[in-house]
This record gives C-alpha cells, structure tokens and sequence, in this order.
C-alpha cells in the first residue's frame, strides 16, 4: 500500500562486492551510541544505506567498525561481514581491512560511507556502471553551495585529470566547484592493489582513499567522475548536521508521497518514517506525526495535530484533530477517532466511531458502535493488562468507565456514566449510578451560612 513503488533493482553485470566505513568515533555526537545508529525517520542511517544496497543485491557486504563494534554487529548480524579497524589510520587503510573478508573477490568493488545514509540505489548503480573496462577508479562527485574545504576534482567530460585535497590546491583549483563525496568504485584486485602503494606522507600521518586515484592517473589508467545532488551524499558527525539529514530526508519523502497521490496542505508541517506507507488519494492536514510502522488506506482524512504510530488504517477513514493511534491499533473501513482519543491495542471494526476525549486500550470494537465523550477501558490493574470487547451496534454513553476484562453485547446500550465491571448482555441497558435525590432549598442555606462565617472572619 506504500504511495512509492520500490524501483526493480538494475542489472548490473557481474556480481559486485560493497564495503561500508563505520570506523569513526563520531566524537561530536556525544552520545554513548555508536554514530550509524543514530535514526533519521526512525531508522538507524547505517540501515537506510544497507537497504538501499539490498535493492541491488551484493554478492558480499563488509562493514569496518572502530569502536562500539558490539553495537554495529547487531544491527548488521545476518546483513553483512563485520571487520575491525584498530587502530584507525585513515580511510585507505579502513579499506584495505575489508580484503581478508573478501577473500578471492575479483569483481567490482563499491566503497560507502555508514554516516552519509541517503545515498540512492539508483546512484550506487550509476557508479558502479562508470566503472567501464577502461577506467581503473569510478568517483562520485558533487556540486555543494559552499565548497569550503572539500577535496576538488579536476575533470573534463567525466575524466579525471586530477584530485586534490583543499589545502593542497592552487588557487584556481580551489575555484573548482566539483568535490568529492568519497565514494567511489574499483575492482576489487585494481583497489587492493593500489591501495598497497598509498602512503602515510601527510600532516596526519594516515593512508587515504582518495590516493588511489593519483595512483592510477601515474600509472596512466583512466579515472572517472559522475555527479550526483549535495543533499544525496550529506553525512551527519554531529546532531545538527543529523537534523539537516531529517530535513533532507523529510522533503524527499514528501515529494514522492504527494507525486504518488498523496494530499498534504502543508507539507513542511508532517513528518513519516522510514516505513510509513500511504495510499494514492489520503488527505493529511497540518501537523501530523507518523511513527513507525504506521500503513493508511485511501480515501482517508488524518486531521490536523495527530499522532499515530503502529497503527493500520483502512479506506475512509478520519482521524482527529489531537488523536493519538498507538502500537497495536487496526481500524477497519469508515472508523472515525475524533480529537482527543487515544487508541492503544484496539481494533475497530467498520463504522465505529469514538468522537471525543476517549481511551481505548486493549479493546476490540464491533462494526457501528459508537462509543460516547469521556469513555475509558480501565485495562490495567497495576500488574496485568485485560481486554474489553464491545459488541457490533453497541452505544456506550458518556463519561462511562469500562472495567476489564468485560464485554458488552451487541447492540447493548450503556448509559452515560456507568462503570460497569460484569458483561452486559446483548440489546440490554447497563445503568450503574445512584438514583438522583434533591433537597429543596439546601443551596441557599449553604450559601447564607459561608457567607456568614466568612463576615465574621
């Protein structure tokens, strides 16, 4: 039901090979928390950019970690080899960790980066395609709007005729707008092989991978470029740059929905996940929150100020405004959830509808019951939870307090502020309240004689 239909993987060629660099100690993070972990869309970024490789089916996948290898190697177990960079010194030399573990590997070999996540399939593609029989080293170039200090690339129709870190240039090679994202794309026996003859002659003493490419232009071999959008290969060290990687990944998202059908008034103000998936002709209205695992169903209205995660909605639906659907809430078609309702565990059948200030957890309604302003399913007694189960065509009446576990017959009518605690059979009324009592003239009295006090006072 997704409004986007994943793209038919490419065919390309011969089986190729991808190593992702995870080895940084993402410092400016500041966190306890191994930097590709962090999410954007709810999604860890080192997730996002093996997904993305999946689409394309890699023979093999090698992740070089650093530190916090324990955390990485859960989240790749089953995915990916994992290889440890200790100590760590320098890009070239995180690459060349990743040989062992590709063992008699000849073919193409594809080089990412675990914090710059956004990368598309269709663009690893690409590169992989640059890297032709006569090109020893395929680069991935882009435009950004401040260049700053980012290694240019000298080139002239997609050949390289140079590369060059930013401290290293001539003023007219800083004047270049074409950088280099870092990724790039070998054959694994040319990349090995060259990266044997990188040296550590620097400021920082480390091997880098972009030395290959001089590598190759020496020997007289062909190097190419293509081009992709800055936002495409943006990483995150830090928490605002992981913010801009939100951003980036939010307007993308976006697009593609109302492209595929999707109505948003404002778009800028609603935020999926990963995995949100909407259907052609949803309408969503300003100020929308979507957790993960959330799928909705045509034709249906999510008003403004929602929030809705785990949940599956069905066609024409409405939701909202100030409604919250939690993990474990399924609606079927027609369901209405009016403004502050909460749903956690529920499934509501056709036509049922909850309008105002209600909580419903742990709780299966039937088809057309309309359950009224105030009511709570009371599921928890401090140590368990229990389910109410509300009965097709029932009417609960306001400010009513159902204990669970309990049901309510189909077609039963609870009237208005009830706690009922035993089953109520079908077609019957539940009344559970005090018979009302009047004492003419008691207000008055009431009000004459605190009055009076309050004089003496």
């Amino acid at each position: 039901m997704s409004g986007v239909l994943s793209p038919a993987a490419p065919d390309l060629g011969p089986a190729f090979a991808a190593v992702i660099l995870a080895a940084g100690m993402g410092t400016r993070m500041k966190s306890a928390r191994h930097k590709v972990l962090h999410a954007i869309a709810g999604k860890p970024m080192l997730r996002h950019l093996m997904d993305s490789l999946a689409a394309l089916a890699p023979a093999r996948t090698v992740v070089v970690v650093g530190a916090l290898k324990e955390q990485v190697e859960a989240e790749v177990a089953g995915r990916a080899a994992l290889v440890v960079q200790q100590p760590q010194l320098g890009t070239g030399h995180a690459v060349l960790q990743a040989q062992a573990a590709l063992g008699d590997f000849t073919g193409k070999l594809l080089v990412l980066y675990g914090d710059a996540p956004l990368v598309t399939a269709a663009t690893m593609a690409r590169l992989l395609a640059a890297l032709t029989d006569d090109v020893a080293v395929a680069v991935l170039g882009f435009r950004p709007d401040q260049p700053g200090r980012y290694g240019r690339i000298i080139a002239s129709n997609g050949s390289i005729a140079k590369m060059v870190e930013y401290k290293d240039a001539s003023p007219a090679e800083r004047a270049e707008t074409l950088c280099n994202s870092g990724l790039m794309a070998a054959r694994a026996s040319d990349m090995f092989a060259l990266l044997a003859r990188v040296t550590n002659n620097n400021a920082n003493h480390e091997y880098y991978l972009p030395d290959v490419v001089a590598l190759a232009l020496a020997d007289g071999r062909m190097c190419a470029v293509i081009e992709t959008a800055a936002d495409e290969v943006a990483g995150a060290n830090s928490r605002a740059e992981l913010a801009d990687l939100e951003a980036m990944f939010q307007r993308r998202r976006r697009a593609e929905l109302m492209a595929a059908g999707v109505t948003m008034q404002a778009p800028e103000t609603v935020f999926v996940c990963a995995d949100t998936c909407i259907a052609a002709d949803v309408e969503i209205e300003p100020f929308v929150v979507f957790g993960p695992g959330v799928t909705i169903a045509g034709g249906t209205r999510i008003r403004a100020h929602s929030h809705i995660e785990g949940a599956s909605i069905g066609p024409g639906c409405e939701i909202g405004p100030f409604a919250r659907l939690r993990p474990g809430t399924v609606l079927a078609a027609g369901v209405k959830i009016g403004n502050f309702v909460e749903t956690k565990n529920a499934v509501l059948a056709s036509g049922a509808k909850a309008n105002h200030l209600s909580y419903l957890g742990d709780v299966t309604v039937g088809a057309k019951a309309n359950i009224g302003a105030g009511t709570i399913t009371c599921n928890y007694d401090g140590f368990f939870k229990y389910r109410t189960v509300i009965g097709a065509g029932a009417f609960i009446g306001s400010n009513s307090a159902l204990v669970a576990p309990v049901t309510v017959g189909d077609g039963a009518i609870v009237a208005a502020g009830s706690t009922i605690t035993r089953d109520v059979t079908a077609d019957a009324l539940a009344l559970v309240r005090p018979a009302q009592t009047e004492t003419p003239g008691w207000a008055a009295r009431f009000r004459a004689a605190k009055a009076a006090k309050k004089g003496k006072n």
